[in-house]
């Protein structure tokens, strides 16, 4: 990608030599870049925080017996074992303002007056999309705070518990700061994982005109489309940069393997 973001290369694939920075220079100079590295980071975030909380709450719901909660384990891991663009057309048909039943759904229960078209509006499915990514993110999310779970030891519990500490000051206190490493580890994945999504926005946002719901993954296929592979490189470049230095960063202040040296 570095090479290729210093040639220039045809629609063909040719490589007619070396375009200096010219690649870099077409890149910045786009007036919409600065949207979609802002829309990227609120991308990056918004999954991130929503599926780190409902994960810590599944997850507590999974450490506690309960009958079916085999099966409910099982549950969880179906977004995880499915494909992501099956369930991401089945959420854009479902929102589809005629033949959706998500769209039906919301009208019978009276959350719509009619029909709306979330998949045609820019900002409501790039919200959809979000939605989507919290999903299939949950399961690998999920278990990896349970394994944490299960390595609290039982007996600083219930010295809490004699101490008198309450259920929400024990999690808050005890719980938690255990869960720092499993937290910490699935964060730095996640971060990885859903700052290079593609399909989820390909699907939901892939057909639309414009930039208005474009993240850096989506906006390198559409310069691949347009047959501008040096400079889709070049904004691959930048994309890994930001995403190097994202995790240094990250790393240097959690050490989500408890290292304090």
């Amino acid at each position: 990608m570095i090479y290729n973001s210093t040639r220039e290369i045809s629609r063909s694939g040719v490589d007619r030599g070396s375009a200096g920075i010219e690649n870099y220079t077409e890149l910045f100079s786009q007036a919409v870049l600065p949207g979609i590295l802002l829309r990227t980071l609120v991308w990056v975030v918004v999954v991130l925080a929503a599926t780190v909380i409902i994960s810590l709450a599944i997850a507590q719901l999974l450490d506690k017996a309960f009958p079916g909660r085999r099966i409910v384990r099982m549950i969880v891991i179906i977004p995880w074992a499915s494909s992501v663009v099956m369930t991401t057309m089945v959420v854009f048909y479902g929102l589809e303002p005629f033949i959706g039943i998500f769209n039906q759904f919301f009208v019978d229960v009276g959350l719509l007056d009619q029909p709306y078209g979330f998949t045609k509006n820019p900002v409501s499915a790039f919200v959809w999309s979000m939605v989507v990514a919290v999903f299939v993110s949950l399961p690998f999310t999920t278990y990896t705070i349970l394994s944490g779970l299960q390595t609290v030891p039982s007996d600083v519990l219930e010295a809490a518990a004699m101490d008198g500490a309450g259920p929400v000051k024990t999690y808050f206190r005890i719980v938690l700061p255990q869960l720092r490493s499993a937290i910490a580890v699935s964060v730095l994945i996640n971060i990885i994982n859903v700052f290079n999504s593609l399909p989820i926005l390909r699907v939901m946002t892939g057909a639309m005109p414009g930039n208005d719901a474009d993240t850096i993954m989506t906006y390198i296929y559409k310069f691949l489309d347009a047959g501008k592979y040096d400079v889709a490189s070049a904004l691959s470049v930048v994309g890994f940069v930001i995403v190097l230095a994202i995790v240094a960063i990250y790393l240097k202040v959690v050490k989500p393997l408890g290292d304090q040296s």
